[in-house]
């Protein structure tokens, strides 16, 4: 999948390129492709330097002017005894290597430096971020939310390491490992229910507030297939047997001879591009993907805004997989992973081992925001000192009408009464977005729907020159008012 993006991605460009790339689509395939004498641009994965025999690869090219440039350099990279960074070397032993890498991993047995040099440029999170090129990742601890017995609850190691694809399909060494204890324990019954119960509640409520999609990370194909089942007996409406409907889809790989259950949710890759495409289209009804390996990598879609992580994971494989959030989309104001397993010092870890400069401003605390947006609601409720809105909120649909002009004369009538309501509502709405469902978020939700309504009714009908009616006018989403006590934010088991 990570070759075709590239693929895809450099053939748009080909014209600055001044040559068409190639993809290698096979190993005699790359082969050929390495026979020319000068030029070229291929893509390939690394496992056609696989020899096909078994034995030792053959030089398939000795050209000194040949660079390679391997993406995800933190991985399959390491092995220079008999496993394909080897390969890969010995079909090419006068060329340049080149990696590139949000993950470099610097360990005693793997060292991404000394395989492939010195850095020659660094550009990490904290950058990207103030840059513009990626918007922030907030965290909310919800493991606490799920009312447990000690004895009930999950608890990782911190040793504790992520087995492969290969090791989950063994079923004898499973049942040996410290994975298949942990994956028991999170895989029962009653935790799946918690959790399946939590997700609806806390995404209908993100849905409320800003729109977009989430991803549900689990640690097995099993829980992964229980979660849905747990999901859409919540919310029938979500399920839909074809590919093209439905809002919410399990993304896995699998056999013939897997469990009966698992057999709606294997696709081939055709099926799961299509519905690649859906999880990417923002104005698409799929909201919801469940996925174990699938999709942390080398997927990128920008209205993705909440991550659900139920999986232990750690250094670069938890940053690749929360970077899925962090796209910059229209007014997303950030990324929000949601933590049902305990995996906050791992994430401070990963912060550190992979932001040069201060990890402050890259994974906050989720309390951060909503005492960022309280302060924004004390400053737009200022504003309306003096002014009664309460029959927007509780009043017929035709009184509710008759309460936007009378706000937007109040508003009008204060010194640069328009210009500060914009900006403070637009920065309320932000931290909003961020803060829900905190309970603080719910207590004034219906207020800020009414600014947002105000707000727009401003910015619609005294236009600013040279600004575009979209950068002015945010979607005004009314969240229905409902009775949410605080004890409805908990789970009762």
């Amino acid at each position: 999948d990570l070759d075709q993006q590239l693929f895809d991605n450099f053939a748009v460009a080909q014209d600055l390129l001044r040559q068409e790339p190639e993809q290698a689509e096979s190993r005699e395939h790359l082969r050929k492709l390495l026979k020319v004498a000068s030029g070229g641009i291929i893509f390939t994965t690394i496992q056609k330097f696989l020899p096909e025999d078994g034995d030792r690869l053959p030089p398939l090219s000795d050209r000194r002017n040949i660079v390679v440039i391997a993406d995800e350099a933190h991985r399959s990279q390491y092995d220079f005894i008999d496993g394909l960074a080897r390969n890969m070397r010995d079909a090419l032993p006068n060329a340049s290597f080149i990696g590139f890498t949000g993950t470099p991993i610097e360990k005693a047995d793997r060292s991404t430096p000394a395989v492939f040099g010195k850095y020659i440029s660094i550009y990490d999170i904290q950058q990207a971020v103030a840059d513009g090129a990626t918007v922030r990742i907030f965290y909310e601890g919800r493991l606490a939310k799920l009312e447990l017995k000690e004895s009930e609850r999950p608890h990782i190691d911190p040793e504790f390491e992520e087995v492969t694809e290969s090791e989950e399909e063994s079923v004898r060494e499973k049942l040996k490992t410290k994975w298949a204890r942990l994956e028991a324990m999170v895989g029962t019954e009653k935790r799946i229910d918690l959790v399946a119960r939590d997700i609806v509640n806390h995404f209908e409520q993100r849905l409320e507030a800003m729109d977009g999609k989430g991803m549900i990370v689990c640690m097995s194909r099993r829980i992964c297939v229980d979660l849905y089942d747990a999901i859409i007996k919540l919310c029938p409406s979500w399920q839909h047997q074809d590919d093209g409907k439905g809002a919410i889809k399990v993304i896995m790989t699998g056999s013939a001879s897997d469990p009966t259950n698992f057999q709606p949710h294997i696709r081939n890759k055709l099926r799961r591009e299509a519905i690649k495409k859906r999880m990417k289209d923002p104005s698409d009804l799929m909201k919801l993907v469940i996925v174990r390996d699938m999709w942390l990598t080398g997927f990128d879609a920008p209205c993705l805004h909440t991550m659900y992580v139920d999986k232990p994971m750690r250094g670069h494989g938890l940053m690749q997989a929360i970077a899925r959030v962090n796209r910059v989309f229209r007014d997303k104001p950030g990324g929000l992973v949601v933590d049902y397993l305990g995996i906050a010092d791992e994430l401070k870890k990963a912060l550190a081992d992979y932001t040069e400069g201060s990890r402050s401003e890259t994974g906050i605390p989720q309390e951060e925001a909503v005492a960022i947006m309280l302060e924004k609601y004390e400053v737009v409720s200022a504003m309306f000192h003096g002014f009664d809105y309460s029959k927007f909120i509780t009043g017929t649909p035709t009184e509710r009408l008759t309460v936007i002009p009378a706000a937007m004369e109040h508003i009008l009538s204060q010194e640069d009464g328009k210009a500060r309501l914009l900006q403070a509502v637009t920065e309320l709405s932000k931290a909003f977005a961020l803060s829900v469902p905190h309970n603080d978020a719910l207590r004034i939700k219906d207020d800020v729907g009414f600014f947002q309504a105000v707000r727009s009714a401003i910015a619609k009908n005294t236009r600013i020159p040279g600004k575009p009616e979209e950068e002015l006018d945010l979607a005004v989403r009314q969240i229905v008012s409902k009775a949410v006590s605080s004890d409805e934010g908990r789970i009762q088991a």
